[in-house]
């Protein structure tokens, strides 16, 4: 959450929290590339380069609330760049675990995240941007998301279930918690929803 739009052909300045928005976004390939490189603990490199993405995601929101960095162009980035690590994770976990408790529950996430980030993008076009604020079954979602991908992406590659039946029911409560969050916000813009038909 970030910097200064370019105004009268100036150059966009480029702050710290807008350059680890950019980093997070830089990641997701690296991460596609380890997550299919035949090397012996690619499943440990997955899973790290992910932790590392949502540390990145928290540290920009905090660096720029502390230092007053924020501004429209890290408002627009940094959910561009949360939903695409999430969604391109979860399709190479369905891919690698093609089950249909697996495939729906991604399916769920995704398109909450889809539906929501539609929503949000409407009311603030007209003006109601604030009546959808982040509650806290969102963070509490998000915590848990973050562990389940974790969890299913150290389990790439093992032998054993137990730790991919962990995450499978961890992102099944994660999407119990996607859905509930997301009735939240549609709750929170109904009054705007009804005056707008």
């Amino acid at each position: 959450m970030d910097d200064e739009a370019p105004e009268n052909g100036k150059p966009m300045h480029i702050t710290i929290p807008t350059a680890l928005t950019l980093f997070r976004i830089l990641l997701l390939p690296v991460m596609v590339l380890v997550f299919y490189a035949p090397f012996r603990g690619a499943n440990i490199a997955a899973a790290a380069i992910f932790i590392a993405a949502a540390v990145t995601d928290w540290l920009d929101g905090w660096v720029a609330r502390r230092y007053d960095m924020g501004s429209a162009f890290g408002a627009f980035l940094d959910p561009v760049a949360d939903k695409l690590m999430v969604a391109v994770t979860l399709f190479l976990l369905v891919q690698d675990n093609h089950t249909p408790l697996m495939a729906v529950t991604s399916a769920v996430i995704v398109g909450r995240e889809i539906s929501i980030s539609a929503l949000r993008e409407w009311m603030a076009g007209i003006g109601a941007h604030a009546t959808v604020r982040v509650a806290t079954i969102g963070k509490v979602k998000t915590v848990m998301q973050i562990v389940a991908i974790v969890v299913l992406l150290y389990q790439h590659d093992l032998e054993s279930l137990r730790p991919f039946y962990l995450g499978e029911t961890l992102l099944v409560i994660a999407a119990v918690l996607t859905i509930w969050s997301g009735l939240q916000y549609v709750r929170a813009a109904w009054p705007v929803l009804r005056r707008q038909r």
